[in-house]
């Protein structure tokens, strides 16, 4: 080979590594951070924020929730139901195609849900389809279901975060080797670093996703996802803590997008235990917290006062019901009048590494005393805390995410019957169960609307715990990122999302 040709061949070559680098960095790949390990890739079994942004990205449901929260269709285009509200049935899209290829069918939708009604999967999306009493696949793309009671809300149910559809055959394997329906395509996963996933180019709607991947880095410390977002080592920070968009608000290249939620924490009590089981007791310790002062305090002032997970602002929310200013003086008396005319002492339990959950325990603790009650705050690691607190202590803070509609956020917590009541405060209350009932088989809003309001009349003169307020979910975005809004079901929605 002569001198000119060596120097043709060095210049080719060196052109195709500068075509390869331009071509990967010109790559649109989204870098987020979370905050906490993913405990499964299985959409059925997940319970934890961090992972249903998994769910999201990589699956779909046979419906979604719209900017309005009313109930829109993914991969059902459309439904419809009997006059009794007890037989519901579901046409899907055609041309859906799992990752793996094979197209979307009724039978997946039918497996799908057979597993989430199984008890053995442990799927916490279990106790909404209790009331499927059979589902029959009408052809490829029409499914069935037949419900034991008349349910208006049924289509909103498939919104959720654990009721993502997955391919019948994959059913053993999916937590391995996610495959679904969704604008992402599971790349790899590496426990405790992170989440790789890439664009789905044969997404089921025109022009989605624009991003060609996106990156989850798992960053526990609050501390180190704030600076990351700061420096530009992550693009978006998911979930970011109050804390966090207080020492970003000065910062020019960062953006807080805010959304209000249903989300909620609470002082839990277990009612089958005492003091707790006297509902002047509750009564008492509900009657001295001040609401709004928690929010500043615990949440600094990124949540709203409540009454119950119905937040204000819900066409559901009762708002005749005069909004409860602390009464040190009826508290006292309700004290008294449960035999604890001196108060009591009680351990509260608080979930470490979640700093609004350890400030609400703290303003618990100084509120109550002015009532006599001593509160002593124990700090449980979480792991811990959901394992050995969560659904045993009597006394202790706890939180939960959106659902995808006022029945499933009401029922599962305030129903007799319900899956949470039985896990949390052990509450019974016949007058409610009649109202839950009764809303659930309601045909209209209208009618909906006023038996929630009732409702909530009942939760407020007998409380089985605590709900001081409705927290806002925050992502902490950088200015290059464009088309992206926070999810009041705070699930990450990047099908629109670009960078400059």
């Amino acid at each position: 080979m002569n001198a000119l040709t060596r120097l043709v061949a060095s210049v080719a070559l060196s052109t195709i590594a500068i075509s390869w680098a331009t071509n990967a960095s010109a790559e649109a790949v989204l870098k987020v951070a979370l905050s906490s390990n993913l405990n499964t890739l299985d959409p059925a079994k997940t319970k934890i924020g961090d992972e249903y942004v998994v769910n999201f990205l990589v699956y779909s449901g046979l419906t979604g929730l719209g900017p309005d929260g009313k109930v829109v269709p993914e991969l059902a285009e459309s439904w419809s139901s009997t006059d009794d509200l007890k037989s519901w049935t579901f046409k899907l899209r055609s041309g859906v195609r799992f990752h793996s290829g094979r197209a979307l069918e009724a039978e997946d939708v039918k497996a799908t849900i057979e597993r989430i009604k199984d008890k053995a999967t442990g799927s916490v999306a279990r106790a909404n389809f209790g009331i499927v009493s059979g589902i029959s696949v009408v052809d490829p793309l029409t499914i069935k279901f037949d419900l034991s009671i008349p349910y208006g809300g049924f289509a909103e149910l498939f919104a959720d975060r654990q009721v993502r559809i997955v391919p019948r055959d994959k059913l053993d394997t999916i937590a391995a080797h996610p495959d679904g329906t969704g604008p992402f395509k599971f790349d790899s996963f590496r426990p405790g670093q992170d989440v790789k996933l890439v664009k789905n180019p044969d997404y089921y709607t025109s022009g989605e996703p624009k991003l060609d991947g996106i990156e989850l880095r798992i960053m526990p410390e609050a501390a180190a996802r704030v600076s990351a977002v700061s420096t530009g080592e992550v693009d978006l920070v998911w979930d970011i803590p109050p804390e966090g968009t207080q020492q970003l608000a000065a910062d020019p290249n960062v953006t807080i997008d805010t959304v209000a939620t249903s989300s909620w924490d609470g002082l839990i009590m277990n009612n089958a235990l005492a003091p707790f089981d006297n509902v002047k007791v509750r009564q008492a310790m509900d009657a001295v917290v001040d609401r709004k002062a928690m929010v500043e305090f615990a949440l600094f002032g990124n949540g709203t006062p409540t009454l119950t997970m119905i937040p204000p602002g819900h066409p559901f929310y009762n708002t005749e019901i005069p909004f409860p200013a602390p009464d040190v003086e009826k508290a006292k008396q309700l004290l008294s009048e449960a035999g604890f005319p001196d108060g009591f002492s009680t351990t509260l339990y608080v979930p470490s590494g979640r700093p609004p959950k350890e400030r609400l325990g703290v303003a618990a603790r100084e509120m109550l005393a002015t009532i006599g009650i001593k509160v002593d705050i124990q700090t449980v690691p979480w792991d811990k805390f959901i394992s050995d607190i969560e659904g045993k202590a009597a006394f202790y803070v706890d939180g939960f995410y959106s659902r995808p509609a006022v029945d499933p956020s009401i029922y599962p917590w305030f129903h007799s019957a319900g899956s949470w009541n039985s896990t949390l405060w052990n509450y019974k209350n016949p007058e409610i169960d009649a109202l839950l009932d009764k809303a659930r088989a309601a045909a209209t809003d209208e009618e909906r609307a006023k038996l929630y309001k009732a409702f909530q009349v009942l939760a407020m003169s007998n409380p089985p715990s605590i709900i001081p307020y409705v927290v806002n979910h925050a992502n902490a975005v950088r200015k290059n990122v464009k088309g992206f809004k926070s999810s009041p079901m705070m699930w990450l929605d990047l099908r629109q999302t670009t960078i400059d």
